[in-house]
Formats: structure tokens, C-alpha cells, sequence
């Protein structure tokens, strides 16, 4: 495992992280013991940065999350939370009020059973009044960093210029971080054009999803999946060449992912143990470049394809 500075954060994560949004049984149903060994595995393996949010399986995951954190020491991992983003009974909500953000810090560290956040999110900003957030969520934010309830503050989103806009027009040094997800990965690597503006603004980056949300496996793409069909074609024949090499592709997926120390971690999640094991040790291997090369042809001109959010 290697370990990277996260901006001018002061943390130095992990380069592979643990989303817990698996344990909200967000993609399909998960056993609640096996959901807690594979945070324990984590922990175990080296990991040391642990993203979740209240709108994971509708507060589900952080819930579980906290019963396993009960039984870990706290200066083993870095905890990151959002605000602006719930649900309840399967139906999304979305607050960015500045009031509810303090709240929902609070209600969190309750569910986490932590009190102390080290780094807290606007969850997925796209959805907001983005001149809301600058104005009455990341203040918000701010003065819990200040009074010492969270460690930092950060933001969240799928469109990568969203955040671009964020860092460029928040007050200096309101944005510590930006999580960006399914744009480090083999079928779009579009993060890389902005890390310089990130680097300049000393924003810490974090990736996520560097199986493009199942795009990049060999057991094909989930059916709620957004991404057009060419581009669920295109990756589903790089993931039989991969196979077909003997090489899976979630282990290249994953190598990839981590193969830019500009980018400090990748965040992946599972509720199985044995996964975060598997995970790691695809980290661990050195990255067949040429084969690389090969998936990045395969894909073609749906390199860079996106979807929006939902």
C-alpha cells in the first residue's frame, strides 16, 4: 500500500480507499456481519481513508459503518461524510440549507458513533443551487471546522466542470478537497485535465469508482446502469480481451485507477471481505501498460462517453 498526501489536508491516505456506500446494500442486497468483517479487512489490509454518505442506502450504510467503527481504534482511519443529499423509504431527498448541513454533521457522527469528522462533503453539487452552496452550505461547513467538528471540508460531484466552477469561486481555502467519480478510470480518464487547476487552488483530489460503476467487469454492467449502450458494448468486449489474456479487467481497472501519484486515492467499495483482499492485492502487482493500451483501443471513440447523474 502506498500512502499520498491529500492537498494541504495534512492527511496522508491511503492510495486505495473504502467506499462504504456497499454496506447501504446500495447495488443489491448484503449480510450486515459480512458488510462489518470487510471494513475490519480494510482496516487490516492498510487501508486508512473510509468514505460514506447518509444518503447511502438511505442512512443504511453509515449505520452499519458505525457499528463497525465501535470496534476500531480511531486513529486507524480517516472518516469522510456529505451533507445536502438523503432519502427515506427509497425516495431521494436533497437539502443544502446551511442549517440541515450542520444537522446532518451531527446526525452522522451519531450513526458513526465517532465525534469527530475528518472531512466532510457537499454531496454531489450538481443537484444544488451551486450559489447556495457557496454561500450558506460551505460556510456552514466551515464554522464546524472551526469549532473542531470536522477536520476539513470538500465537495462532491459526477460533472467534473461543476467542480471546477466550485473551486474556482468558493472563498479561498473552503474547499480542501473534491471527490470525483467514474473519470480516473480505462474507459475515461478525464480527471487528468483538471489537476492542475486542482493542484493550483492546493485542493486535494479524490477518485472514486475505478470500475466505472461495473462497466469494467467481467460480470457485466448492472442493469440500472446510465451509460449509453455503445459504451456498455465497447467495454463489455475490453473486458472479454482481458479475460481472454488471463488478465482480469478489475484488476487492471484497479491498477490503472492508482497508477497516477497526482492523484492521491481511489476510493472502491464492496460489503465482501474476501473482495477487499482481492482488491488489494490487484494494487499491489505492477500494471501490464501494454494491455493498457490495447482496452484504450477497444473502447475507441467511446473513450470520454459520460452519462448525468441521478
Amino acid at each position: 500500500m502506498k500512502y499520498r498526501k491529500l492537498g494541504n489536508t495534512g492527511m496522508i491516505v491511503s492510495d486505495l480507499s473504502f467506499g462504504a456506500s456497499s454496506l447501504g446494500s446500495v447495488f443489491h442486497e448484503t449480510k450486515e456481519s459480512e458488510a462489518i468483517e470487510a471494513v475490519f479487512t480494510a482496516i487490516e489490509e492498510g487501508i486508512n481513508f473510509i468514505d460514506v454518505s447518509p444518503y447511502y442506502g438511505h442512512y443504511k450504510a453509515e449505520t452499519v459503518l458505525g457499528k463497525a467503527l465501535k470496534d476500531i481504534p480511531r486513529n486507524k482511519y480517516y472518516l469522510s461524510t456529505k451533507v445536502g443529499r438523503y432519502g427515506e423509504k427509497g425516495v431521494n431527498t436533497w437539502d443544502y440549507s446551511g442549517k440541515k448541513a450542520q444537522e446532518s454533521v451531527y446526525e452522522s457522527m451519531d450513526r458513526l458513533h465517532v465525534d469527530h469528522i475528518d472531512l466532510i462533503n457537499v454531496h454531489d453539487v450538481e443537484f444544488a443551487d451551486i450559489n447556495l452552496v457557496i454561500n450558506e452550505t460551505l460556510p456552514a461547513l466551515v464554522e464546524l471546522r472551526e469549532k473542531g467538528i470536522v477536520g476539513h471540508v470538500g465537495v462532491t460531484d459526477l460533472q467534473l466542470d461543476n467542480l471546477k466552477w466550485m473551486v474556482k469561486h468558493a472563498p479561498e481555502g473552503s474547499i480542501e478537497t473534491v471527490l470525483n467519480f467514474c473519470h480516473y478510470c480505462l474507459n475515461d480518464d478525464k480527471l487528468g485535465d483538471y489537476l492542475e487547476l486542482f493542484e493550483s487552488k492546493n485542493v486535494g483530489v479524490i477518485n472514486a469508482s475505478p470500475f466505472s460503476m461495473g462497466l469494467l467487469s467481467e460480470r457485466g454492467v448492472p442493469a440500472w446502469h446510465p451509460a449509453p449502450q455503445p459504451l456498455v458494448e465497447a467495454c463489455q468486449r475490453a473486458a472479454q480481451h482481458c479475460k481472454d489474456k488471463g488478465y482480469p479487467i478489475e484488476k487492471l481497472a484497479v491498477q490503472f485507477a492508482i497508477s497516477n501519484p497526482r492523484i492521491p486515492t481511489t476510493l472502491f467499495s464492496t460489503a465482501n471481505p474476501a473482495n477487499v483482499k482481492k482488491t488489494v492485492a490487484y494494487a499491489a502487482e505492477p500494471i501490464d501498460w501494454d494491455l493498457v493500451k490495447e482496452v484504450k483501443e477497444i473502447i475507441g471513440d467511446q473513450q470520454y462517453v459520460t452519462w448525468a447523474n441521478s
